[in-house]
Protein backbone atom coordinates (compact mmCIF):
# COMPACT_ATOMS: atom_id res chain seq x y z
CA UNK A 1 0.00 0.00 0.00
CA UNK A 2 1.37 3.79 -0.96
CA UNK A 3 1.00 6.58 0.87
CA UNK A 4 0.15 9.14 -2.06
CA UNK A 5 -0.15 12.46 -0.01
CA UNK A 6 3.58 12.58 0.94
CA UNK A 7 6.67 13.35 -1.69
CA UNK A 8 7.01 14.91 -5.11
CA UNK A 9 3.53 14.77 -7.26
CA UNK A 10 4.92 13.83 -10.58
CA UNK A 11 7.24 11.25 -9.75
CA UNK A 12 4.19 9.56 -6.61
CA UNK A 13 2.02 9.49 -9.99
CA UNK A 14 4.24 7.92 -11.95
CA UNK A 15 5.65 5.30 -9.93
CA UNK A 16 1.60 4.78 -9.19
CA UNK A 17 0.11 4.67 -12.89
CA UNK A 18 3.58 2.82 -14.20
CA UNK A 19 2.56 -0.95 -12.79
CA UNK A 20 -1.40 -0.21 -14.46
CA UNK A 21 0.95 0.81 -17.91
CA UNK A 22 2.80 -2.35 -17.61
CA UNK A 23 0.04 -4.56 -16.97
CA UNK A 24 -2.09 -3.06 -19.45
CA UNK A 25 0.66 -3.29 -22.01
CA UNK A 26 0.75 -6.42 -21.71
CA UNK A 27 -3.65 -7.24 -22.06
CA UNK A 28 -3.24 -4.81 -24.78
CA UNK A 29 -0.44 -6.94 -26.41
CA UNK A 30 -2.40 -10.34 -25.80
CA UNK A 31 -5.03 -8.55 -27.57
CA UNK A 32 -3.07 -7.87 -30.08
CA UNK A 33 -1.45 -11.61 -30.64
CA UNK A 34 -5.22 -12.44 -30.17
CA UNK A 35 -6.32 -10.34 -33.26
CA UNK A 36 -3.63 -11.60 -35.39
CA UNK A 37 -3.93 -15.36 -34.89
CA UNK A 38 -7.60 -14.88 -35.54
CA UNK A 39 -7.07 -12.67 -38.87
CA UNK A 40 -3.89 -15.52 -40.08
CA UNK A 41 -5.61 -18.17 -39.21
CA UNK A 42 -9.88 -18.26 -39.04
CA UNK A 43 -10.49 -15.53 -41.21
CA UNK A 44 -11.31 -11.69 -41.13
CA UNK A 45 -15.39 -12.77 -40.11
CA UNK A 46 -13.94 -14.26 -37.00
CA UNK A 47 -11.87 -11.13 -36.60
CA UNK A 48 -14.96 -8.88 -37.35
CA UNK A 49 -17.03 -11.01 -34.87
CA UNK A 50 -14.60 -9.95 -31.87
CA UNK A 51 -14.62 -6.44 -32.60
CA UNK A 52 -18.36 -6.35 -32.85
CA UNK A 53 -18.24 -8.05 -29.60
CA UNK A 54 -16.44 -5.70 -27.38
CA UNK A 55 -19.00 -3.18 -27.47
CA UNK A 56 -21.62 -5.47 -25.93
CA UNK A 57 -19.50 -6.90 -23.30
CA UNK A 58 -18.58 -3.01 -22.25
CA UNK A 59 -22.29 -2.30 -22.15
CA UNK A 60 -22.72 -5.52 -19.86
CA UNK A 61 -20.12 -4.51 -17.61
CA UNK A 62 -20.16 -0.68 -17.41
CA UNK A 63 -22.55 -0.17 -14.55
CA UNK A 64 -20.16 -2.66 -12.71
CA UNK A 65 -16.78 -1.00 -13.84
CA UNK A 66 -18.30 2.49 -12.28
CA UNK A 67 -19.31 1.01 -9.01
CA UNK A 68 -15.87 -0.67 -8.64
CA UNK A 69 -14.63 3.39 -9.48
CA UNK A 70 -16.86 4.38 -6.94
CA UNK A 71 -15.61 2.18 -4.47
CA UNK A 72 -12.15 3.04 -5.15
CA UNK A 73 -12.79 6.52 -4.73
CA UNK A 74 -14.40 5.77 -1.64
CA UNK A 75 -11.31 3.82 -0.33
CA UNK A 76 -8.44 5.83 -1.33
CA UNK A 77 -10.25 8.55 0.68
CA UNK A 78 -10.88 6.75 3.80
CA UNK A 79 -7.44 5.17 3.48
CA UNK A 80 -6.00 8.59 3.08
CA UNK A 81 -7.76 9.74 5.81
CA UNK A 82 -6.40 6.78 8.03
CA UNK A 83 -10.25 5.66 8.85
CA UNK A 84 -8.82 1.81 8.39
CA UNK A 85 -12.60 0.15 9.84
CA UNK A 86 -14.11 1.62 7.08
CA UNK A 87 -11.75 1.12 4.59
CA UNK A 88 -12.64 -2.75 5.53
CA UNK A 89 -16.16 -2.26 5.46
CA UNK A 90 -15.74 -0.74 1.92
CA UNK A 91 -13.43 -3.82 0.89
CA UNK A 92 -16.21 -6.24 1.92
CA UNK A 93 -19.21 -4.53 0.39
CA UNK A 94 -17.37 -4.27 -2.83
CA UNK A 95 -16.99 -8.26 -2.55
CA UNK A 96 -20.46 -8.68 -2.35
CA UNK A 97 -21.82 -6.44 -4.77
CA UNK A 98 -19.43 -7.57 -7.29
CA UNK A 99 -20.60 -11.62 -7.03
CA UNK A 100 -23.75 -10.81 -7.33
CA UNK A 101 -22.90 -8.01 -10.55
CA UNK A 102 -20.95 -11.21 -11.99
CA UNK A 103 -24.32 -13.88 -11.33
CA UNK A 104 -26.62 -11.39 -13.76
CA UNK A 105 -24.09 -10.38 -16.17
CA UNK A 106 -23.61 -13.99 -16.95
CA UNK A 107 -27.58 -14.38 -17.28
CA UNK A 108 -28.01 -11.34 -19.82
CA UNK A 109 -24.80 -11.37 -21.54
CA UNK A 110 -25.52 -15.65 -22.34
CA UNK A 111 -29.70 -14.96 -23.34
CA UNK A 112 -29.01 -11.93 -25.56
CA UNK A 113 -26.08 -11.77 -27.08
CA UNK A 114 -27.23 -12.65 -30.73
CA UNK A 115 -30.72 -10.62 -30.89
CA UNK A 116 -28.40 -7.36 -29.42
CA UNK A 117 -26.13 -8.20 -32.72
CA UNK A 118 -28.78 -8.46 -35.18
CA UNK A 119 -30.40 -5.37 -33.97
CA UNK A 120 -27.18 -3.54 -35.28
CA UNK A 121 -27.55 -5.24 -38.48
CA UNK A 122 -24.54 -7.25 -38.03
CA UNK A 123 -23.63 -9.70 -41.09
CA UNK A 124 -25.37 -12.87 -41.10
CA UNK A 125 -21.55 -14.27 -41.91
CA UNK A 126 -20.65 -12.75 -38.93
CA UNK A 127 -23.07 -13.17 -36.49
CA UNK A 128 -22.70 -17.00 -35.67
CA UNK A 129 -19.14 -16.78 -34.34
CA UNK A 130 -19.65 -13.49 -32.46
CA UNK A 131 -22.64 -15.22 -30.50
CA UNK A 132 -20.76 -17.88 -29.60
CA UNK A 133 -17.85 -15.85 -28.45
CA UNK A 134 -19.76 -13.78 -26.35
CA UNK A 135 -21.87 -16.64 -24.28
CA UNK A 136 -18.66 -18.41 -23.39
CA UNK A 137 -17.00 -15.15 -22.55
CA UNK A 138 -19.77 -14.66 -20.08
CA UNK A 139 -19.58 -18.03 -18.40
CA UNK A 140 -16.73 -16.57 -16.89
CA UNK A 141 -18.13 -13.41 -15.83
CA UNK A 142 -17.52 -14.13 -11.94
CA UNK A 143 -13.77 -14.83 -12.67
CA UNK A 144 -13.30 -11.38 -14.60
CA UNK A 145 -15.19 -8.92 -12.13
CA UNK A 146 -13.72 -11.05 -9.39
CA UNK A 147 -9.91 -9.89 -10.26
CA UNK A 148 -11.08 -6.46 -11.63
CA UNK A 149 -12.73 -5.96 -7.85
CA UNK A 150 -9.67 -6.75 -6.27
CA UNK A 151 -7.30 -4.59 -8.54
CA UNK A 152 -9.83 -2.13 -7.98
CA UNK A 153 -9.17 -2.25 -4.36
CA UNK A 154 -5.49 -2.46 -4.43
CA UNK A 155 -5.98 0.69 -6.27
CA UNK A 156 -7.79 2.56 -4.03
CA UNK A 157 -5.24 1.58 -1.18
CA UNK A 158 -1.99 2.50 -2.95
CA UNK A 159 -1.01 -0.27 -4.44
CA UNK A 160 -1.19 -0.70 -7.92
CA UNK A 161 2.15 -3.55 -8.94
CA UNK A 162 0.59 -6.41 -7.14
CA UNK A 163 -2.14 -6.08 -10.10
CA UNK A 164 0.35 -6.56 -12.23
CA UNK A 165 1.92 -9.40 -11.53
CA UNK A 166 -1.30 -11.56 -11.80
CA UNK A 167 -2.35 -9.75 -14.86
CA UNK A 168 1.30 -10.46 -16.41
CA UNK A 169 0.38 -14.08 -15.75
CA UNK A 170 -2.96 -14.31 -16.74
CA UNK A 171 -1.70 -12.30 -20.10
CA UNK A 172 0.88 -14.93 -20.94
CA UNK A 173 -1.27 -18.16 -20.05
CA UNK A 174 -3.76 -16.31 -22.43
CA UNK A 175 -1.25 -15.93 -25.35
CA UNK A 176 -0.42 -19.50 -24.85
CA UNK A 177 -3.84 -21.16 -24.90
CA UNK A 178 -4.77 -18.77 -27.85
CA UNK A 179 -2.27 -20.91 -29.83
CA UNK A 180 -3.19 -23.99 -28.60
CA UNK A 181 -6.49 -24.42 -29.03
CA UNK A 182 -6.72 -22.27 -32.50
CA UNK A 183 -2.95 -23.33 -34.15
CA UNK A 184 -2.87 -26.64 -32.58
CA UNK A 185 -6.40 -27.83 -31.74
CA UNK A 186 -8.50 -25.41 -34.48
CA UNK A 187 -11.43 -24.75 -32.27
CA UNK A 188 -11.32 -21.84 -33.67
CA UNK A 189 -13.22 -18.28 -32.30
CA UNK A 190 -14.38 -20.78 -29.57
CA UNK A 191 -10.70 -21.65 -28.59
CA UNK A 192 -9.93 -17.89 -28.18
CA UNK A 193 -12.82 -17.40 -25.94
CA UNK A 194 -12.38 -20.09 -23.43
CA UNK A 195 -8.78 -18.89 -23.41
CA UNK A 196 -9.94 -15.96 -22.15
CA UNK A 197 -12.26 -17.42 -19.51
CA UNK A 198 -9.33 -20.13 -18.17
CA UNK A 199 -7.18 -17.39 -17.77
CA UNK A 200 -8.83 -14.63 -16.25
CA UNK A 201 -9.91 -17.80 -13.52
CA UNK A 202 -6.43 -18.58 -12.82
CA UNK A 203 -5.86 -15.01 -11.80
CA UNK A 204 -8.40 -14.30 -9.84
CA UNK A 205 -7.78 -18.01 -7.87
CA UNK A 206 -3.75 -16.68 -7.34
CA UNK A 207 -4.71 -13.51 -6.27
CA UNK A 208 -6.70 -14.92 -3.64
CA UNK A 209 -4.79 -16.99 -2.07
CA UNK A 210 -1.90 -14.56 -2.16
CA UNK A 211 -3.68 -11.54 -0.62
CA UNK A 212 -4.96 -14.39 1.61
CA UNK A 213 -1.68 -14.95 3.01
CA UNK A 214 -0.08 -11.12 2.43
CA UNK A 215 -2.65 -8.82 3.25
CA UNK A 216 -5.14 -9.55 6.20
CA UNK A 217 -7.20 -5.98 5.23
CA UNK A 218 -8.25 -7.90 2.28
CA UNK A 219 -9.06 -11.44 3.07
CA UNK A 220 -11.57 -13.20 1.12
CA UNK A 221 -13.56 -15.22 3.89
CA UNK A 222 -16.62 -15.85 2.45
CA UNK A 223 -18.59 -16.17 5.81
CA UNK A 224 -17.66 -12.67 7.20
CA UNK A 225 -18.21 -10.32 5.36
CA UNK A 226 -19.87 -7.57 6.54
CA UNK A 227 -22.09 -5.10 3.92
CA UNK A 228 -22.50 -1.90 4.70
CA UNK A 229 -25.44 -0.41 3.04
CA UNK A 230 -24.50 3.28 3.98
CA UNK A 231 -20.98 2.84 2.26
CA UNK A 232 -22.76 0.70 -0.79
CA UNK A 233 -25.48 3.60 -1.13
CA UNK A 234 -22.57 6.53 -1.51
CA UNK A 235 -20.84 4.14 -3.92
CA UNK A 236 -24.20 4.44 -6.04
CA UNK A 237 -23.93 7.93 -5.76
CA UNK A 238 -20.17 8.28 -6.89
CA UNK A 239 -20.02 5.02 -8.82
CA UNK A 240 -23.69 5.39 -10.81
CA UNK A 241 -22.71 8.28 -12.72
CA UNK A 242 -19.86 6.54 -13.90
CA UNK A 243 -21.74 3.34 -14.41
CA UNK A 244 -24.24 4.90 -16.32
CA UNK A 245 -21.52 7.08 -18.25
CA UNK A 246 -19.84 4.19 -19.56
CA UNK A 247 -23.44 2.13 -20.55
CA UNK A 248 -23.96 4.99 -22.29
CA UNK A 249 -20.78 5.61 -23.72
CA UNK A 250 -21.08 1.43 -24.47
CA UNK A 251 -24.69 1.58 -26.11
CA UNK A 252 -23.02 4.36 -28.21
CA UNK A 253 -20.13 2.87 -29.60
CA UNK A 254 -22.86 -0.33 -30.46
CA UNK A 255 -24.97 2.52 -32.31
CA UNK A 256 -22.02 3.42 -34.04
CA UNK A 257 -21.26 -0.25 -34.81
CA UNK A 258 -24.79 -0.25 -36.64
CA UNK A 259 -23.54 2.65 -38.63
CA UNK A 260 -19.93 1.11 -39.33
CA UNK A 261 -22.07 -2.56 -40.35
CA UNK A 262 -23.61 -0.73 -43.14
CA UNK A 263 -20.34 -0.41 -45.12
CA UNK A 264 -19.59 -4.76 -44.87
CA UNK A 265 -17.46 -6.77 -43.25
CA UNK A 266 -14.38 -5.44 -44.63
CA UNK A 267 -14.99 -2.55 -42.71
CA UNK A 268 -15.82 -3.84 -39.77
CA UNK A 269 -12.93 -5.86 -39.62
CA UNK A 270 -10.58 -2.57 -40.12
CA UNK A 271 -12.52 -0.87 -37.57
CA UNK A 272 -11.57 -3.87 -35.58
CA UNK A 273 -8.30 -4.08 -35.78
CA UNK A 274 -7.71 -0.41 -35.80
CA UNK A 275 -9.29 -0.22 -32.11
CA UNK A 276 -7.25 -2.85 -31.45
CA UNK A 277 -4.18 -0.39 -32.24
CA UNK A 278 -5.13 3.10 -30.82
CA UNK A 279 -6.26 1.25 -27.53
CA UNK A 280 -2.78 1.32 -26.62
CA UNK A 281 -2.83 5.54 -26.74
CA UNK A 282 -5.96 5.89 -24.98
CA UNK A 283 -4.66 2.81 -22.77
CA UNK A 284 -1.90 4.57 -21.40
CA UNK A 285 -3.56 7.97 -20.91
CA UNK A 286 -6.18 5.98 -18.56
CA UNK A 287 -3.68 4.72 -16.61
CA UNK A 288 -2.87 7.85 -15.42
CA UNK A 289 -5.59 9.29 -15.22
CA UNK A 290 -6.56 6.13 -12.95
CA UNK A 291 -3.46 6.83 -11.09
CA UNK A 292 -4.25 10.61 -10.63
CA UNK A 293 -7.72 10.14 -9.18
CA UNK A 294 -6.25 7.78 -6.43
CA UNK A 295 -3.92 10.57 -5.93
CA UNK A 296 -6.58 13.66 -5.27
CA UNK A 297 -8.92 10.86 -3.13
CA UNK A 298 -5.66 10.25 -0.64
CA UNK A 299 -5.26 14.10 -0.97
CA UNK A 300 -8.54 15.35 -0.49
CA UNK A 301 -8.42 12.47 2.65
CA UNK A 302 -5.70 13.87 4.13
CA UNK A 303 -6.89 17.47 3.77
CA UNK A 304 -3.90 18.52 1.26
CA UNK A 305 -5.48 19.94 -1.50
CA UNK A 306 -2.97 21.95 -2.49
CA UNK A 307 -1.30 18.84 -4.13
CA UNK A 308 -4.26 18.49 -6.60
CA UNK A 309 -3.24 21.44 -9.21
CA UNK A 310 0.58 20.03 -9.41
CA UNK A 311 -0.32 16.72 -9.53
CA UNK A 312 -2.82 17.57 -12.81
CA UNK A 313 -0.06 19.56 -14.56
CA UNK A 314 1.94 16.85 -14.34
CA UNK A 315 0.06 14.25 -14.85
CA UNK A 316 -1.19 16.23 -18.47
CA UNK A 317 2.41 16.76 -19.30
CA UNK A 318 3.03 12.84 -19.38
CA UNK A 319 -0.06 11.98 -21.14
CA UNK A 320 -0.23 14.61 -23.97
CA UNK A 321 3.72 13.27 -24.49
CA UNK A 322 2.44 10.12 -25.20
CA UNK A 323 -0.57 11.11 -27.15
CA UNK A 324 1.66 13.10 -29.21
CA UNK A 325 4.34 9.99 -29.85
CA UNK A 326 0.91 7.72 -30.31
CA UNK A 327 -0.04 10.22 -33.36
CA UNK A 328 3.19 9.81 -34.91
CA UNK A 329 3.10 6.53 -35.10
CA UNK A 330 -0.35 6.05 -36.30
CA UNK A 331 -0.02 8.68 -39.31
CA UNK A 332 3.53 7.25 -39.97
CA UNK A 333 2.98 3.45 -40.00
CA UNK A 334 -0.74 2.99 -40.37
CA UNK A 335 -0.54 0.51 -42.91
CA UNK A 336 2.51 -1.78 -41.55
CA UNK A 337 0.46 -2.21 -38.03
CA UNK A 338 -2.89 -3.27 -40.20
CA UNK A 339 -0.81 -5.50 -42.04
CA UNK A 340 0.50 -7.66 -38.94
CA UNK A 341 -3.41 -8.15 -38.33
CA UNK A 342 -4.76 -9.33 -41.42
CA UNK A 343 -3.20 -10.05 -45.63
CA UNK A 344 -6.65 -8.41 -46.82
CA UNK A 345 -5.87 -5.47 -48.67
CA UNK A 346 -9.03 -3.72 -48.63
CA UNK A 347 -9.03 -4.04 -44.88
CA UNK A 348 -5.72 -2.44 -44.23
CA UNK A 349 -6.38 -0.30 -45.84
CA UNK A 350 -9.81 1.31 -44.55
CA UNK A 351 -8.10 0.85 -41.06
CA UNK A 352 -5.37 3.00 -42.34
CA UNK A 353 -7.79 5.78 -42.83
CA UNK A 354 -8.83 5.31 -39.32
CA UNK A 355 -5.39 5.69 -38.13
CA UNK A 356 -4.71 8.72 -39.97
CA UNK A 357 -7.44 10.39 -38.95
CA UNK A 358 -8.32 9.52 -35.16
CA UNK A 359 -4.48 8.97 -34.68
CA UNK A 360 -3.87 12.89 -35.02
CA UNK A 361 -6.08 13.87 -31.94
CA UNK A 362 -4.98 11.63 -29.24
CA UNK A 363 -4.00 14.46 -27.41
CA UNK A 364 -7.49 15.98 -27.03
CA UNK A 365 -8.76 12.27 -25.59
CA UNK A 366 -5.82 12.28 -23.09
CA UNK A 367 -6.35 15.74 -22.16
CA UNK A 368 -9.97 14.98 -21.56
CA UNK A 369 -9.64 12.06 -19.68
CA UNK A 370 -7.02 14.02 -17.15
CA UNK A 371 -8.70 16.59 -16.17
CA UNK A 372 -11.93 14.25 -15.39
CA UNK A 373 -9.93 12.43 -13.39
CA UNK A 374 -9.56 15.11 -10.79
CA UNK A 375 -13.15 15.12 -10.62
CA UNK A 376 -14.21 11.64 -10.24
CA UNK A 377 -10.96 11.67 -7.31
CA UNK A 378 -12.51 14.23 -5.61
CA UNK A 379 -16.38 12.26 -5.88
CA UNK A 380 -17.96 14.36 -8.07
CA UNK A 381 -18.84 11.79 -11.09
CA UNK A 382 -22.30 13.24 -12.68
CA UNK A 383 -20.99 16.20 -14.30
CA UNK A 384 -18.63 14.00 -15.78
CA UNK A 385 -21.50 11.53 -17.08
CA UNK A 386 -23.38 14.12 -18.70
CA UNK A 387 -20.43 16.13 -20.59
CA UNK A 388 -19.86 12.09 -21.87
CA UNK A 389 -23.27 12.22 -22.57
CA UNK A 390 -23.45 15.42 -24.56
CA UNK A 391 -20.11 14.59 -26.62
CA UNK A 392 -21.03 11.30 -27.54
CA UNK A 393 -25.01 11.05 -28.41
CA UNK A 394 -25.52 14.61 -28.95
CA UNK A 395 -22.21 15.43 -31.02
CA UNK A 396 -20.18 12.12 -32.31
CA UNK A 397 -23.59 9.76 -32.92
CA UNK A 398 -25.65 12.33 -34.92
CA UNK A 399 -22.14 13.81 -36.31
CA UNK A 400 -21.20 9.98 -37.39
CA UNK A 401 -24.74 9.67 -39.68
CA UNK A 402 -24.73 12.57 -41.37
CA UNK A 403 -20.83 12.40 -42.25
CA UNK A 404 -21.08 9.32 -43.48
CA UNK A 405 -24.01 9.60 -45.45
CA UNK A 406 -22.05 12.63 -46.99
CA UNK A 407 -18.40 11.33 -47.55
CA UNK A 408 -18.70 7.46 -47.16
CA UNK A 409 -16.90 5.35 -43.67
CA UNK A 410 -14.19 8.07 -43.46
CA UNK A 411 -17.15 10.19 -41.97
CA UNK A 412 -17.71 8.46 -39.14
CA UNK A 413 -13.56 8.43 -38.11
CA UNK A 414 -13.67 12.02 -38.39
CA UNK A 415 -16.70 12.38 -36.00
CA UNK A 416 -14.72 11.04 -33.44
CA UNK A 417 -12.72 13.78 -33.03
CA UNK A 418 -15.26 16.12 -33.18
CA UNK A 419 -17.08 14.72 -30.11
CA UNK A 420 -13.38 14.69 -28.43
CA UNK A 421 -13.45 18.48 -28.81
CA UNK A 422 -16.35 18.84 -27.43
CA UNK A 423 -15.67 16.96 -24.34
CA UNK A 424 -12.77 18.62 -23.61
CA UNK A 425 -14.29 22.19 -23.94
CA UNK A 426 -16.94 21.41 -21.61
CA UNK A 427 -14.44 19.13 -18.73
CA UNK A 428 -12.41 22.36 -18.87
CA UNK A 429 -15.05 24.60 -18.06
CA UNK A 430 -16.63 22.57 -15.37
CA UNK A 431 -13.09 22.22 -13.40
CA UNK A 432 -12.31 25.93 -13.73
CA UNK A 433 -15.60 26.64 -11.67
CA UNK A 434 -14.29 24.60 -9.10
CA UNK A 435 -17.43 23.03 -7.96
CA UNK A 436 -16.12 20.17 -8.22
CA UNK A 437 -14.43 20.86 -4.90
CA UNK A 438 -17.33 20.88 -2.59
CA UNK A 439 -17.83 16.81 -2.80
CA UNK A 440 -15.60 15.24 -1.24
CA UNK A 441 -16.68 12.28 1.58
CA UNK A 442 -13.88 13.80 4.10
CA UNK A 443 -15.19 16.88 5.23
CA UNK A 444 -12.95 19.55 6.03
CA UNK A 445 -12.41 23.21 6.50
CA UNK A 446 -9.84 24.20 3.95
CA UNK A 447 -11.34 23.60 0.10
CA UNK A 448 -8.47 25.41 -1.89
CA UNK A 449 -6.88 24.07 -4.94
Amino acid sequence: MKDLTVGPEGKLIRQFAMPMVYGNMFQQLYNVVDSIVIGHYIGKEALAAVGASFPIIFLIISLIIGLSMGFTIIISQYYGARNLEKVKQAIDTTYIILFFASIFATIVGTSFSNPIFRLTGLPDEVVPQAGLYLKIYFLGSVFSFGFSGISAILRGLGDSKTPLIFLIVSTITNVLLDLLFIVVFGLGIAGAAYATVISQAGAFFTAIIYLNKRLPIMNIRFRKYIFNIALFRTSLRIGLPTGLQQMFVAAGMIALLGIVNQFGTSTIAAYSVANRIDSFASMLSMNFAAALSSFVGQNIGANKPERIKAGLKATWLITSGISLLFSLLAILFGKNMMGFFTPDQEVINIGNDYLVIVGSFYILFSSMFTVNAVMRGAGDTLIPMFITLISLWIIRIPASYLLAGQIGVTGIWWAIPIGWSIGLSLTFIYYHSGKWRTKSLIKHTKHSV
